[in-house]
C-alpha cells in the first residue's frame, strides 16, 4: 500500500493548484482524477479561452450562507497573484470587459501551465482511478481502482454536479455526509431559465433575439445582455439572477433602463405612430411586436389616454415574468450550495470535526458570479488549504 503525504481526489482547478501549493511545501501529494484527463472543465470555460480569473474580484461577487466565510482565502490569495504565474509561464491575455481575464490563445495554456507547477513541485497524478471508498483510522485510506493508498491529509476537490457530461457527480457530498458534515442544499447556478410551453410558443419567433436590459430578483440585479432562446431565456443577465432565484419566484426585465419610455410616449403621441413601431426604433424590431403580442395590442399611439401610456411604461422598465424552471445541471456552469462553510475553517478549508479532511471549490457552499470569480475562488481556496495540509 503506498503512502503519501497529501492525497488530493479531484484534478479540476482547485485540486490541482492545492497539490502545487502542498508539493512547493516539500509534501509528497497524489492527485486523483476519475477521468481520462485533469482540466476538463477548465478546457471549456471562457468559449475554450478561458476567463481565469476577475481583477474585481471580492466576497460581494460570491453567494454563501456566509457570505463572510470566503473573505480570509481570497485576501491570501488574489486575482493579481494568479497573473503574476500566468505571466511568469508566457500567457498572453487580455481584458474582455467589467474586469474579466481571458487568455488570448486557448484555456489549454492553464492546464499545461498548472501541469508543469504540478511536474515542478513533485505532484503525481493518477487519471482513470476510480475512488471506491474512503475510511479514516490513524490516516486516510483511500481505496481506488487502482489500489490503495493512505495519508494524513485528504482533500474533496471533486467540484459540485453541473455539466455531468465532464464526469461531474456527487462524491465530495457523499464523503461530506459520510464524516457527519452538513450540506446546503444544491442547485444549479449560472443556468438558462425555462418558460412555460405558452410562453414558449409566444416567444418562439424571438430564438436568438439579444438585447441589453437590467435583470432583477431577490434583492440582486443585474445589467447585461439577455437572449431569448427556444426552451426560455439564457446570455449573461439571465445566468447572472438564476444563482439568486428561486422557484416560483418572478423576475422583472427593465428593457430600456437608459431611457424614459413614458417621455418618449408622450412625445409621440400626436404623431400617430404605431406603438409596435415606436419600440422598434429602442428595441430590436421581432421583441418589439412580441412584446405588444403580449402586453399591449399595438395601435397608434393617440389612441391611448395618459393612464393607458404610463401603464405601457411601467410594463418596458417593469416586465415580469415568471420562469418555470432552469435547463438544469446539465447546463449549469456551476453548482450553489454545497459543504456548510459552518463545518469549515475559514483559514485552512480543513473540517472542523474531521482534522485532516479538507474540502475546497465547488464542492464548498461558495459560488461566484459569472466573469472568472469562481476559477478566482478555486485558486484561492486551493492555496488556502495547501499551506496547511
Amino acid at each position: 500500500m503506498q503512502e503519501w503525504d497529501v492525497i488530493v481526489i479531484g484534478g479540476g482547478a482547485a485540486g490541482l493548484f492545492c497539490a502545487i501549493e502542498a508539493g512547493k511545501r516539500g509534501r509528497r501529494v497524489l492527485v486523483l482524477e476519475h477521468t481520462e484527463q485533469v482540466g476538463k472543465k477548465i478546457a471549456i470555460s471562457g468559449g475554450g479561452r478561458c476567463n481565469f480569473t476577475n481583477i474585481y474580484t471580492s466576497a460581494e461577487n460570491f453567494i454563501s450562507a456566509n457570505p463572510h466565510f470566503c473573505k480570509s482565502a481570497l485576501a491570501r490569495f488574489t486575482p493579481t497573484d494568479f497573473i503574476s504565474l500566468v505571466e511568469k509561464h508566457g500567457i498572453a491575455y487580455h481584458e474582455k470587459k467589467l474586469g474579466q481575464l481571458f487568455c488570448d490563445g486557448s484555456a489549454r495554456q492553464i492546464i499545461d501551465m498548472l501541469l508543469r507547477e504540478c511536474q515542478d513541485a513533485g505532484v503525481e497524478i493518477l487519471c482513470r482511478c476510480q475512488v471506491l471508498g474512503v475510511q479514516k483510522d490513524e490516516a486516510f485510506r483511500v481505496e481506488t481502482n487502482q489500489g490503495s493508498f493512505l495519508s494524513s491529509s485528504l482533500v474533496i476537490a471533486t467540484g459540485g454536479l453541473s455539466i455531468p457530461p465532464l464526469g461531474a457527480t456527487d462524491f465530495g457530498y457523499r464523503i461530506a455526509r459520510q464524516f457527519g458534515l452538513r450540506i446546503e442544499e444544491t442547485r444549479p447556478a449560472l443556468v438558462p431559465f425555462t418558460l412555460t410551453s405558452e410562453m414558449q410558443r409566444q416567444l418562439s419567433a424571438l430564438s436568438g433575439v439579444s438585447l441589453g436590459a437590467i435583470v432583477s430578483c431577490c434583492g440582486a440585479e443585474f445589467r447585461e445582455n439577455i437572449l431569448v432562446t427556444h426552451r426560455g431565456l439564457s446570455g449573461p443577465a439571465i445566468l447572472q439572477i438564476s444563482s439568486y432565484w428561486r422557484a416560483g419566484t418572478p423576475i422583472s426585465l427593465n428593457l430600456l433602463p437608459d431611457r424614459d419610455v413614458l417621455e418618449i410616449l408622450k412625445r409621440h403621441q400626436s404623431s400617430g405612430i404605431e406603438l409596435a413601431n415606436l419600440l422598434a426604433q429602442y428595441l430590436p424590431r421581432r421583441f418589439a411586436q412580441a412584446w405588444c403580442d403580449l402586453y399591449a395590442v399595438s395601435k397608434p399611439l393617440r389612441q391611448y389616454d395618459s393612464r393607458e401610456l404610463q401603464t405601457l411604461a411601467q410594463k418596458i422598465h417593469e416586465m415580469r415574468l415568471t420562469p418555470s424552471g432552469t435547463e438544469g445541471f446539465r447546463k449549469a456552469e456551476v453548482t450553489a450550495g454545497g459543504v456548510s462553510t459552518a463545518e469549515l475553517s475559514s483559514q485552512s478549508m480543513e473540517a472542523r470535526r474531521v482534522p485532516g479532511l479538507y474540502f475546497i471549490g465547488e464542492v464548498v457552499d461558495v459560488t461566484g458570479q459569472l466573469g472568472g470569480y469562481n476559477f478566482q475562488w478555486a485558486w484561492a481556496s486551493g492555496y488556502a488549504a495547501g499551506q496547511y495540509v
